[in-house]
C-alpha cells in the first residue's frame, strides 16, 4: 500500500485519533506541518542551513504545491530562521496539506452541523491502513536497527517527537526512547529542533496567558 510522498501529508495523517475516529488537531499541528515541508525540501535539496537561517540552493519545481509555494516564499525573502519559517503563515500551510490530501482523496472533509454559524469541520482517514503502515514507519525507527533507518523516517520521527503526536509518541514512548529519538533528529535537519522550539514558546505563553487569567 503506498503512502504519501511528503512528510508533510504523512504526519498529517499520523494525527489520525483511531478512537475518536478523525485527525486531531491541536495547536502545534499546524507549526509541526510547517516544519515538515522545510523538511521536505532540505532532504530534496532545494534549501540548506547557512549559520542558523534557511538558504535557497535551486527554484526547481516538486510539482508538490504546497512545497513549490514555501520555497517561492522562501525565495523572494532576505535570509532567515528555521523558526521564522516555521511560525510564518503556518495555518495556511495546514489547510494547504489538508486540501491536497482531500483531492488526491486520502481524507475525506465533513461538516458537523453545516448549517450553523458555527460548523466544524472534521477529518477522516478514508484507508486506515494507510495510517498503521506510517505508524509502523516510526515504530521501526525507533527500535530497528539504526543503520537500516532511512534519512526520511528519522526526520518523520523526530518531527512527530517534537511536534508532540500523541497518536504515534505519547509522552511516555517519547521518554522511553528519548535517546533514539536524540539520535534520530540529529540526522533529519535543523527544522525539528527549531519546531521544538518554538512549541516551547507557545507553552510558556500558553502558561503565562492562563496565571494572568487565574
Amino acid at each position: 500500500m503506498d503512502t504519501p510522498s511528503s512528510l508533510a501529508a504523512q504526519l498529517y495523517l499520523l494525527n489520525y485519533d483511531s478512537r475518536r475516529e478523525r485527525v486531531v488537531t491541536r495547536m502545534m499541528f499546524p507549526y509541526l506541518l510547517r516544519a515538515a515541508a522545510l523538511t521536505d525540501l532540505l532532504l530534496s535539496g532545494r534549501i540548506a542551513d547557512e549559520k542558523g537561517k534557511v538558504r535557497v540552493v535551486t527554484q526547481d519545481r516538486l510539482a508538490d504545491p504546497v512545497l513549490d509555494g514555501l520555497l517561492r516564499q522562501i525565495a523572494e525573502s532576505r535570509p532567515r530562521s528555521w523558526q521564522h519559517w516555521i511560525s510564518k503563515d503556518h495555518h495556511a500551510t495546514a489547510r494547504a496539506v489538508r486540501d491536497e490530501l482531500e483531492t488526491e482523496r486520502w481524507i475525506r472533509v465533513e461538516l458537523n452541523r453545516p448549517f450553523l454559524i458555527f460548523s466544524r469541520s472534521f477529518v477522516r482517514v478514508r484507508d486506515t491502513r494507510v495510517v498503521k503502515r506510517l505508524a509502523a514507519q516510526v515504530a521501526f525507527a525507533l527500535t530497528g536497527p539504526l543503520s537500516r533507518v532511512s534519512e526520511r523516517d528519522a526526520a518523520l520521527v523526530a518531527l512527530a517527537a517534537a511536534g508532540e503526536v500523541r497518536t504515534v509518541l505519547p509522552r511516555a514512548k517519547r521518554r522511553e526512547y528519548k535517546q533514539r529519538i536524540t539520535q534520530l533528529t540529529e540526522r533529519g535537519g535543523p527544522a525539528s529542533p527549531a519546531l521544538r522550539k518554538v512549541i516551547r514558546q507557545l507553552h510558556t505563553a500558553t502558561a503565562a496567558a492562563a496565571g494572568s487569567a487565574g
